[in-house]
């Protein structure tokens, strides 16, 4: 019924043409806190530069992070290439088929891993995404927290319980049932069993829906609680001399270690008040009253405000890190998000 409803329904998704376990593993990592539509031109011209796993254990850092550029959460890529090199080294640059095998590559944890086993190789491994936590959760009409233990190790058990039994059916010809089985749950969570307003009727396993008989579908599952926020404030300054502009790289360790951005400081708010003395502190001077842009942006926890203005060196001697760069060379770096939209700024 489910798997049916799937094979007619199915969105038509790039890496839904190939059981290439390689471009199903890219883009089961890309679709981490990203969305599907956000995911398919990231993954269209992932797979034009880098095709083979081969190819991604070979590129630069700088180009790999430029493929990846505006996807965020930068550790996903920087595992990606490690994972990469592993298999070159430890598997022969063939994919590993082992549950463990995958499991074990940095990066990839029990979900991401279930889902390459199974799709790629039809093996009966379990998947628990956020949609298909929902599906579940509904369909048993689950009622606890799914982030408690006890419960997800319910989910976990149930939707292994669901692709064993998948894989003991006998299939339509052609049909791969643990993939089908799999991708179908996902499916039905992204397109009918949405986390508000769902389309019950149109749903295929609605006559077995425990939350659906209950009334209680669009209270399943259980809200997560959600963090406190913390609001953080940063001012940025835009440094051009002799058509060059200065720019940093955040070092390895940190949050988006690797990419580049412009000299920039956290201060307390209100920003007006802070604007010269933090100029001053990193020998620079601000030319321009007016900010260039001031932008607003989330990380995790963190509500962001970021103001940019443009300034000049002070004396060229005192700055102790930094690299100039051309305009069309500041094109071929890979900038976190925030930073891409104040060099646009500053050149419309």
């Amino acid at each position: 019924m489910l798997v049916g409803w799937f094979e007619q329904n199915a969105r038509d998704l790039p890496w839904r043409r190939t059981n290439d376990p390689y471009a199903i593993w890219v883009s089961e990592i890309m679709l981490q806190q990203t969305q599907v539509r956000t995911a398919i031109p990231y993954f269209e011209r992932w797979m034009r530069a880098l095709p083979t796993v081969e190819s991604l254990a070979r590129i630069s850092s700088g180009r790999l992070h430029k493929l990846w550029e505006g996807l965020g959460y930068y550790t996903r890529v920087r595992n990606l290439q490690k994972s990469a090199r592993m298999i070159c080294q430890d598997h022969n640059a063939q994919f590993p088929q082992q549950y463990d095998a995958v499991r074990a590559l940095p990066g990839i944890g029990p979900y991401t891993a279930g889902a390459i086993c199974s799709i790629a190789f039809n093996q009966p491994t379990p998947i628990l995404d956020g949609n298909v936590i929902r599906v579940l959760s509904r369909v048993f009409a689950i009622t606890s927290d799914p982030k408690e233990p006890r419960t997800n190790t319910l989910l976990w058990q149930l939707a292994e319980a669901l692709v064993t039994r998948a894989a003991r059916l006998s299939p339509p010809s052609g049909c791969l049932p643990c993939s089908a089985l799999n991708q179908s749950l996902m499916e039905l969570g992204a397109t009918l069993c949405t986390p508000r307003s769902p389309s019950c009727p149109l749903c295929p396993v609605q006559p077995h829906c425990g939350a659906r008989q209950r009334g209680i579908q669009e209270q399943l599952p259980l809200p997560a609680r959600r963090p406190a926020t913390t609001q953080r404030h940063f001012l940025a300054f835009l440094v051009e001399h002799k058509e060059r502009y200065l720019v940093r790289q955040r070092p390895d360790g940190m949050v988006n270690a690797h990419l580049w951005e412009f000299p920039n400081a956290e201060v307390k708010a209100p920003l007006s008040t802070k604007l010269d003395a933090t100029a001053r502190k990193m020998g620079l001077r601000i030319i321009d009253r007016k900010p260039l842009c001031t932008l607003k942006h989330s990380i995790t926890r963190y509500r962001i405000t970021l103001a940019a203005h443009r300034a000049e060196v002070v004396n060229l001697g005192t700055l102790a890190d930094g690299h100039w760069f051309t305009r069309r060379q500041l094109d071929r770096l890979a900038f976190t998000s925030a930073h891409r939209q104040i060099l646009r700024a500053a050149t419309l």
